[in-house]
């Protein structure tokens, strides 16, 4: 009998090590949807909704899969599962009447602060109707360890439709394919490791091809990983009001911006949309930190602030595949600076010199000589980079989408606000989606440490419009002159005023 299963990588198996009691490593997003086929008044078809996703299942099989575990190795794989149920995983709920966007912040928070059960298939769907427009919305969680953000993108091509046409195909027959039992997935691996060995060994011309490589790449392999850890991952980063011990309950959040609006700050500062955006949150935090988080202008500028930023190395020939294909940027953000067109000009320099020094290119070679590592030492580097040593304050992730009409069973997709896991003694996380004109934002807080769960949108939209006002400085403003002043002699710089209206 031919028994089936595939070994996750040791990115995809760092985000199972990393999930704690208090950190729930899935990803996930909310999706709202205008009426359509599947809906009438406040209701949605649940049923049109869960044929829809039973049809195009074939298309991500990992969805019906489930982690087994290598005996005494350790390493997770991936197994049928041949319990799968469908109504587990695609839920149906309702918001009270009137149903309004609070209402529904707040169910997501709750579902959010509830881990994945481990024994099934590593996702949930829920289908929320009663919203007050007469649409729905799509909540969804999904382990990390199975996708990245741009692997999510891929998902959204086989679950949703370029048409409003409402057509279900017949779901495709499937049946779970044999599983090894622990003796036999042993010997299965051990057996592969053996046969890998003894194959690179005999094959004369794969170790002359390895020898090419090396002279290659070395040199530029090393200066890109001496570049990456010297960006600060063996650091630690400072500790602000959002940062602590954090608990296992979250809010949700979410604003938006139009692109349009986005691309103007991006062409006056001659800057990218990933470079706007980032100083947008630079400026966010920085309000927060004053106004919320009660800290001075002079105890910001003894604050490192680092976001840890998630950068794509999927290839095109990777495209349509699940499993995590990211490397990491850590970027210091300038909080300190109270003037939005320079906190964008440096944020430009930072960029820039990650690209040059291809930090993703150093990051990712980290991630591909540790295979083979045993799950016990990811598991513990995992764990020493995420608690003891913090090299970074908040993640940042920020994920292009399409620029035209989507749709869910006939109805238009509207809006989908992200949302980015949070690491121990993270109180926030920020994530971005470009849909359709706009950018949509999805901020993942944490209940322990931010008490206000409106307040970091309202600082989110105050450093928008900031941004937005800001004109930009002639070249030789970011100029330092040879006879400037030391900066302890710099005349202080004014306080932002307390956070206005919402």
């Amino acid at each position: 009998m031919t028994v089936h299963y595939e070994r996750l990588s040791n990115l995809d198996g760092s985000f199972l090590a990393l999930e704690s009691r208090t950190t729930h490593m899935h990803v996930g997003a909310v999706a709202l949807f205008g009426p359509g086929p599947a809906t009438s008044g406040d209701g949605v078809d649940i049923e049109t909704i869960r044929r829809l996703i039973e049809s195009r299942l074939e298309s991500i099989p990992r969805y019906r899969q489930r982690l087994a575990t290598v005996p005494l190795e350790g390493s997770p794989v991936w197994v049928d599962d041949d319990h799968f149920h469908l109504d587990y995983h695609v839920r149906h709920t309702a918001l009270p009447h009137p149903g309004s966007q609070d209402q529904l912040k707040a169910l997501v928070g709750r579902l959010m602060s509830q881990q994945l059960d481990r024994t099934r298939p590593l996702w949930e769907l829920w289908v929320v109707e009663g919203l007050a427009d007469g649409g729905f919305a799509i909540v969804t969680k999904i382990h990390h360890c199975m996708i990245d953000g741009m692997s999510g993108i891929d998902l959204m091509a086989v679950i949703l439709d370029f048409t409003p046409d409402l057509a279900i195909d017949d779901p495709q027959p499937w049946s779970a394919r044999p599983a090894p039992n622990g003796t036999e997935l042993a010997v299965r691996e051990v057996s592969r490791a053996i046969s890998g060995l003894i194959g690179r060994v005999g094959n004369a011309s794969a170790i002359v091809q390895d020898i090419e490589d090396i002279r290659d790449d070395w040199y530029h392999k090393l200066q890109a990983v001496g570049a990456s850890l010297a960006s600060g991952w063996l650091t630690q980063t400072g500790r602000t009001p959002l940062n602590g011990d954090i608990g296992p309950s979250r809010w949700f959040d979410w604003t938006e911006f139009p692109l349009d609006e986005v691309k103007a700050i991006k062409n006056a500062h001659e800057a990218t949309v990933n470079d706007a955006m980032i100083a947008v949150v630079s400026g966010a935090v920085r309000r927060y930190l004053l106004t919320e988080g009660g800290m001075s202008e002079e105890e910001l500028d003894d604050v490192e602030f680092r976001i840890m930023a998630p950068v794509s190395v999927r290839t095109e020939d990777e495209k349509g595949t699940l499993g995590n294909k990211v490397a990491m940027w850590l970027m210091t953000l300038p909080v300190a600076e109270p003037e939005p067109a320079r906190r964008i000009q440096i944020v430009k320099d930072e960029t820039k010199a990650l690209k040059e020094t291809d930090q993703a290119l150093g990051a990712s070679t980290l991630v591909q000589v540790s295979t083979g590592a045993p799950a016990t030492l990811v598991s513990l580097a995992a764990r020493l980079a995420s608690g003891v040593i913090r090299p970074f304050n908040m993640t940042v992730t920020n994920v292009p989408g399409p620029q035209f009409p989507m749709y869910l069973a006939g109805s238009p997709m509207l809006a989908t606000y992200p949302l980015v896991p949070l690491w121990e003694s993270h109180g926030v996380g920020i994530a971005m989606f470009s849909l359709n004109g706009a950018i949509d934002i999805g901020i993942n807080m944490d209940r322990t440490l931010i008490e206000d769960s409106a307040a970091m949108r309202h600082a989110l939209q105050y450093a928008f419009t900031e941004m937005k006002d800001a004109e930009p400085l002639p070249p030789e403003a970011y100029a330092i002159p040879e006879d400037a002043a030391p900066v302890e002699d710099a005349a202080p710089v004014k306080k932002a005023p307390p956070m206005g209206t919402r």
